[in-house]
């Protein structure tokens, strides 16, 4: 044999864990969906079915016996009166809220979809509110609000706009309590939806725009025969991102009014909060929460098929 005989290739099936499993597309998504599944079983999955089997028992704070009581715990809810009350204030404050979002994201993501001097600063302001920790939001919120010291109704009164005899207590009226609840929340989410809604205007071709522009199409026309209709999976992966956030929140109500006054602000989240851990009725507190999964579910499945015939249309 000559010296200039060629040697072997070596096997490429010989390499490491990581080179077998990237060439293996069989396996490769389960290893890539696993930390998503272990992250959902473990912090989702596992108190959903420790609250599922709470809602059906009598287990309290103070009780060391669990007695299986069936639908019971979730009989006293629907006969309950604050259910009822809680269950429309939820809907009406996600609702409202939402229409909100979903007008004023619109118009911030256009408007920032055209350059001009500043741009960035103002991404940035709009963006705080979402990075900043909705706990201290909600405090904020607090103290503008307040009965005493509320920077709206001083200023209101320096400019003229209250009488010097008319004070409102954002806080104390039933609506107006749902009107400030209404406003944290679209001061909260309106940085998400207007991402989400910038991301897709974006994502349109300029070729679209400039074929409309030479066919003549004003703005509206513009807008809602074109523009509205391409971005209209994306608009609903946005509303129903905030559908899930305000739905599910407890947070805003429970530091600006604690469902009061007289539960006219309570909704389901802090409902379930007050009699299940400050009343100490883990099972009843468990079946009030679990009301939310249905509606939720519901509303994910028909905002997906919506999203799903928008993008085949």
């Amino acid at each position: 044999m000559t010296q200039g005989a060629a040697t072997p290739a070596k096997s490429t099936t010989s390499g490491g864990f990581g080179a077998r499993l990237a060439d293996n597309e069989s396996w490769l998504w389960r290893f890539m969906l696993a930390p998503a599944m272990i992250y959902i079983i473990a912090l989702v999955g596992f108190p959903f079915l420790l609250s599922l089997y709470y809602s059906l028992s009598s287990v309290t704070v103070a009780s060391r016996e669990v007695h299986f009581v069936g639908l019971e715990n979730y009989r006293h809810v629907i006969e309950s009166s604050t259910f009822w009350l809680s269950l429309k204030n939820t809907l009406i404050i996600t609702i409202v809220s939402q229409f909100f979002i979903f007008v004023l994201a619109n118009i911030l993501a256009m408007a920032l979809l055209v350059d001009f001097r500043g741009k960035w600063f103002v991404r940035l302001l709009i963006l705080l509110p979402w990075v900043a920790p909705i706990s201290l939001g909600s405090i904020g919120w607090l103290w503008i609000f307040d009965s005493i010291y509320s920077i709206i109704n001083w200023t209101a009164r320096a400019i003229g706009l209250f009488s010097p005899t008319f004070w409102p207590i954002w806080l104390g009226e039933p609506t107006l309590a749902k009107a400030s609840i209404i406003i944290l929340n679209v001061w909260r989410l309106l940085p998400l939806a207007t991402v989400i809604i910038l991301a897709g205007l974006t994502s349109i071709p300029q070729d679209i725009h400039d074929a409309a522009a030479a066919d003549g199409a004003g703005f509206w026309r513009h807008h809602f025969q074109i523009t509205a209709p391409l971005i209209l999976p994306i608009t609903l992966v946005a509303l129903l991102f905030g559908i899930i956030f305000t739905f599910t929140d407890m947070i805003v109500v429970f530091v600006l009014t604690r469902g009061g006054p007289y539960d006219q602000t309570q909704v389901i989240a802090t409902w379930a909060y007050f009699t299940g851990i400050q009343g100490g009725d883990l099972a009843g507190g468990a079946a009030i929460s679990l009301f939310l999964f249905p509606v939720l579910v519901a509303v994910a499945i028909l905002f997906l098929v919506l999203a799903r015939r928008a993008e085949v249309t």
